[in-house]
């Protein structure tokens, strides 16, 4: 049965989250705010908190940024995944992915009406509309980023419902902390160094 296992010892991550909207402002960021509260209510730390406009660029570039940051150990963002015009955010962020995790949006979309994972969430609560979200998420440089819809509804579907659980090492079967230190095994290896074989 899958659980918390209470005999493991809780590991704080630092993420990061990142507002998309053309409007909002932080005294005004329903999404941006449920994220945070939960993040830190769950024992993280809230490592930064931006807001950006649906613009490939300045998305991509703050998502980079924190990829680059080695004290950042996931960037969660909420907004731009829809179909409008000015609904950037895969565009902008899964470029920089290193491997796409197929079954978050599977999940998501189940649970609360948005993609696989996450449409599995989302399509008990808001039925077929969950095919209007693009949520995605992928791994960079030992960065975790999870690209939510903007409604505070979603995020606390894609939290509650997944990223809780995931984030926290203590959950069995298993759980994206404990493979945290191995995601660029493949960098340590003699051959990524330049040594001949």
């Amino acid at each position: 049965m899958p659980g918390i296992d209470a005999a493991r010892t809780f590991v704080a991550l630092k993420i990061a989250v990142l507002t998309v909207s053309d409007t909002r402002v932080l005294a005004d960021d329903k999404s941006g705010t449920v994220l945070a509260e939960r993040i830190e209510a769950a024992g993280h730390v809230l490592a930064d908190r931006k807001i950006v406009p649906d613009d490939v660029a300045e998305i991509r570039a703050m998502v980079q940024g924190w990829i680059d940051d080695p004290a950042i150990d996931a960037v969660i963002t909420t907004g731009g995944t829809g179909f409008t015009g000015r609904d950037v955010t895969p565009e902008a962020v899964e470029p920089l992915f290193e491997k796409r995790m197929e079954g978050f949006s599977t999940v998501f979309h189940m649970i609360s009406g948005f993609s696989t994972v996450f449409h599995m969430i989302s399509f008990a609560k808001i039925g077929t509309s969950t095919l209007q979200s693009r949520a995605t998420a992928g791994v960079a440089r030992s960065t975790y980023i999870f690209c939510l819809p903007g409604s505070p509804g979603a995020c606390k579907d894609g939290w509650d419902e997944i990223l809780v659980n995931q984030l926290d090492v203590r959950y069995r079967p298993c759980n994206f902390v404990e493979i945290l230190p191995r995601l660029d095994e493949h960098l340590r290896r003699d051959k990524a160094k330049g040594a001949s074989v």
